[in-house]
């Protein structure tokens, strides 16, 4: 496959993201120009209570390639991905957050990984995050590669291309920090074949990480043990892993 065949949703949640929300558009914008003439830019404002909504729609108004999806009220970021699979219209779908942690410019790295039943997920490289924070994650991996029997490096990471047709194939039920382990999950139950590659990761400029509090976390210890009880009962193992 070749990028200049790609046609490509990108996708970025946004809650309280005004310092960052109009870097991360135009830069993802210029780097589907280079790769795509079949892209869209989609920003999910979460319900934010800052400017973000206004110049996410400012820049709506000025870049046709751009549209924003609103939650009147936080649903979470889960909620906020599954707007953004559910809304995407592109046969491939990328996503990333909008704090500038990453750099889109990294996305065609990506793209000679793709394929049919393929998801590209990328791990962080030198990341920069607090030491307990990086511990957490290390655990956490641990635990869900276990229950699940995946072999992924960074399951959290915020830089994955997707087939738009695995959202067709399964119903996401996450509204918190758990939805990346569902969707890969769910996807490794269907058979897809899961490719990682190293990207780098950067200190956050403006704003603040919500990803860290204690309440989130306990959230998605909870909801693990639910979702590994419903895949279990609900999806057979794929002939095909």
């Amino acid at each position: 496959m070749t990028s200049d065949s790609i046609s490509i949703s990108v996708f970025f949640p946004c809650h309280n993201e005004e310092g960052n929300v109009e870097r991360t558009t135009r830069q993802a914008v210029s780097v589907c120009r280079q790769i795509s003439s079949d892209f869209e830019v989609i920003i999910v404002n979460d319900g934010s209570k800052d400017r973000t909504a206004e110049i996410a729609d400012q820049l709506a108004g000025e870049i046709p390639e751009v549209r924003v999806i609103h939650h009147p009220t936080n649903k979470g970021y889960g909620g906020a991905l599954q707007s953004g699979f559910r809304g995407a219209a592109k046969e491939w779908v990328f996503y990333t957050d909008g704090d500038g942690q990453f750099d889109i410019g990294e996305l065609p790295k990506l793209l000679p990984l793709r394929g049919p039943k393929v998801i590209v997920s990328a791990y962080r490289q030198n990341r920069q995050d607090s030491r307990m924070r990086k511990l957490n994650a290390w655990c956490w991996g641990k635990l869900v590669n276990t229950l699940f029997g995946m072999r992924v490096r960074d399951i959290d990471g915020a830089f994955k291309l997707y087939p738009r047709t695995l959202f067709e194939q399964i119903e996401l039920r996450s509204m918190g920090a758990l939805i990346d382990t569902e969707v890969l999950a769910k996807a490794t139950r269907l058979g897809y074949e899961i490719r990682q590659l190293g990207v780098n990761h950067y200190p956050r400029v403006s704003g603040q990480q919500s990803g860290a509090n204690l309440k989130v976390i306990l959230r998605a210890f909870r909801e693990l043990f639910k979702l590994r009880k419903h895949i279990l009962e609900t999806m057979p193992r794929s002939s095909h892993n």
